[in-house]
């Protein structure tokens, strides 16, 4: 098959591969869980480096989590409620940092493990932080515009006491924006009685926000698979690109891969559907589709295709920029990619993970590759903190530095010890945490 090719649909009784029989045992709901999932990835690691039994149990679980319950005055003059939840997983290396979602199959599991996974990434990255998540039960897409503001202001009155610069800083994630962040911003100032911007990142400009902070993520990820691709002596010029999931992070992932590395995105998809085209797609003219249409589906010149194809397509590199477990064990045998960069939190179950090793797949875990988004959003807090405010190449070139850094640190460790660069960026972001938590006397 030649690159940028649709998969051929497989037989109707496909013999498994053999490797499928001892790596991937039947993924049952219990062993997607995300939770199930991130706690797997921890154990996994803490056995290969020996971790202490103490420090690995007090790294299992979250140090605070806060359920709440929100009220909410819809246009129709009735009154909804809405649940949500802030899950604080560890902060022995600083102030809690993570997303808000609002989506409609939020669970207080996906919340843990979005936290958890925010505290490796904080501690793969280096930077002075912990990590934290947030999420609300609701259905963005069926909410007005003043619906939003007063779920978002409710939500903060909520989980306000537990937040601060100093203690808790939420950001945009899943159908968050920094509108968003503006409302939840303010109505924490009107709760202090000051004007405290600091308590997001992600905000607008006007309110103290940072330039550079819209394109951080996918920005970061692009940053990895140059590095990768250096790595395994591949040339990324005129190779080829498919991307599931066209938010922020995955269209922006387009538009800076073909920008900066010229590479050519020949497929993406968002929860709708996805769209094939062999000779790529521009970027300027599915973004403005998707504006007028609400998705990608229907782009004029390219053909109709499933999300499960588009992960299957034989690419030089795919990019899951969507939401967690759509790479299992069920298609990983199936993955042709040279390059998975995941930009989304969670794409990959571990069977799966442990299968496209096997395969010579070279994974840039989320841990690493979407990072960029946290890390400028610490650039934020320091602008905040000291009301001076960085040039956007000024940003770009600390992202750099700090992406480069990480990456080093992830693939160099796991040569070192011969496993996935999943596994070692957990094993730098363990060693890092138990360092602090020594230090301060917990362990």
């Amino acid at each position: 098959m030649q690159q940028g090719t649709k998969p051929e649909p497989p037989p109707e009784n496909p013999v498994p591969e053999p490797f499928s029989l001892s790596a991937c045992a039947l993924e049952s709901a219990e062993a997607t869980n995300p939770f199930t999932n991130a706690r797997r990835q921890l154990d996994d690691a803490a056995a290969v480096i020996a971790l202490d039994p103490a420090v690995l149990e007090l790294l299992r679980w979250p140090m605070r989590e806060l359920h709440v319950t929100i009220p909410v005055r819809m246009d129709d003059g009735s009154t909804r409620t809405f649940h949500g939840f802030r899950v604080q997983y560890n902060d022995a290396r600083g102030a809690n940092k993570g997303g808000i979602r609002f989506h409609p199959e939020e669970t207080i599991d996906t919340v843990r493990a979005l936290a958890a996974w925010m505290t490796w990434k904080t501690a793969v990255l280096d930077i002075p932080l912990g990590g934290a998540k947030g999420g609300v039960i609701c259905d963005t897409k069926t909410m007005s515009k003043g619906e939003l503001e007063r779920l978002s202001r409710g939500y903060i009155r909520q989980v306000g006491r537990v937040l601060g610069l100093e203690k808790d800083v939420p950001a945009p994630d899943v159908y968050t924006t920094p509108q968003i962040m503006a409302w939840m911003a303010d109505e924490y100032s009107f709760m202090q009685g000051y004007n405290d911007f600091g308590v997001t990142t992600g905000k607008p400009l006007a309110i103290g926000g940072s330039l550079g902070r819209g394109d951080a993520t996918a920005r970061g990820g692009v940053i990895c698979i140059r590095e990768a691709a250096s790595e395994l002596g591949i040339k990324l010029e005129g190779s080829t690109m498919a991307i599931n999931g066209y938010g922020n992070a995955g269209s922006l992932a387009h538009k800076l891969s073909a920008e900066l590395l010229g590479i050519n995105v020949v497929a993406v998809s968002d929860s709708k559907g996805g769209i094939f085209n062999p000779h790529g797609l521009d970027y300027v003219a599915v973004v403005e589709h998707k504006r007028r249409t609400g998705s990608v589906r229907g782009f004029p010149g390219a053909e109709p295709l499933a999300n499960g194809d588009l992960l299957e397509l034989d690419v030089t590199t795919l990019v899951p920029a969507a939401l967690e477990g759509e790479i299992t064990c069920r298609n990983a045998q199936r993955i042709k990619a040279r390059i998975v960069a995941e930009l989304a939190n969670g794409p990959t179950t571990p069977d799966a993970d442990q299968l496209l090793r096997e395969q010579g797949v070279y994974v840039i875990p989320d841990l690493l590759c979407n990072a960029g988004g946290v890390t400028v959003s610490y650039f934020e807090m320091v602008q905040n903190t000291s009301g001076w405010y960085w040039e956007e190449e000024a940003v770009h070139r600390q992202l750099e530095k700090k992406m480069t850094a990480a990456f080093r640190a992830v693939h160099d460790t796991a040569l070192r010890h011969d496993v996935g660069n999943r596994m070692g960026a957990m094993i730098v972001a363990i060693r890092r945490i138990e360092e602090a938590m020594r230090l301060r006397g917990w362990v």
